[in-house]
């Protein structure tokens, strides 16, 4: 093998023969160089509670000051990565799985992510945990009350729950466990969207500056 006068990447190799290559770019080098600390900022919660929302403005502030970002939500993985699954408890795991390794991946890169995906089971958000780090993980859940969330379904989803359209619909037929150590609650019953955005930002400002 040809040398170049530089280490050889290193190569780490499992039972099944996958190699999998350590780089001599870091995951540090790209944050101190984008000057952020890559964090997953997931939030959960039912259809309608508003999660989606505030992600999507809470990046449009954190992008405006100047940090690197990307935002994940459920529909948009839905009609690319994960159109092959259903919406059965088995589907639903793996999905949340396959978007927590992108995560991973986005966060190796020193990028801040903004995820927003109903994950109802604890045993999904563990998962994602798992998979990205504790450390780098940071739980918002939008505790939005389903009767509000249901007056404010603009796309009809609990509607055609409630009439058997829709099969595994959270909060209707299908269950969603309430997170019981997430890292921030928000109720947008009660806060509007810049309320919840002002405080969010003003609670992880510390967690991704470097």
């Amino acid at each position: 093998m040809k040398k170049y006068g530089i280490p050889n990447i290193l190569q780490e190799m499992s039972e099944n023969n996958i190699f999998k290559q350590v780089f001599h770019v870091t995951r540090e080098l790209r944050s101190k160089k984008l000057n952020q600390k890559p964090v997953l900022i997931w939030f959960t919660g039912l259809s309608g509670s508003g999660k989606t929302t505030i992600s999507n403005f809470l990046e449009k502030l954190l992008f405006d000051k100047g940090y690197s970002t990307f935002s994940l939500d459920g529909d948009n993985i839905r009609n690319g990565l994960s159109k092959d699954l259903t919406f059965s408890e088995k589907d639903r795991y793996e999905n949340i799985r396959r978007i927590a390794e992108v995560s991973k991946l986005f966060l190796d890169s020193g990028i801040i992510v903004l995820a927003s995906f109903i994950s109802p089971l604890k045993n999904q958000r563990d998962l994602v945990k798992t998979i990205v780090g504790e450390k780098n993980f940071i739980e918002v859940f939008i505790k939005t009350p389903i009767e509000v969330c249901e007056k404010r379904d603009v796309k009809g989803l609990y509607k055609k729950a409630r009439n058997g359209e829709i099969k595994n619909f959270t909060g209707i037929s299908s269950k969603y466990e309430l997170p019981l150590e997430s890292s921030f609650e928000i109720d947008t019953s009660k806060l509007s969207v810049q309320e919840s955005v002002n405080f969010l930002y003003e609670k992880i400002i510390n967690e991704i500056n470097e």
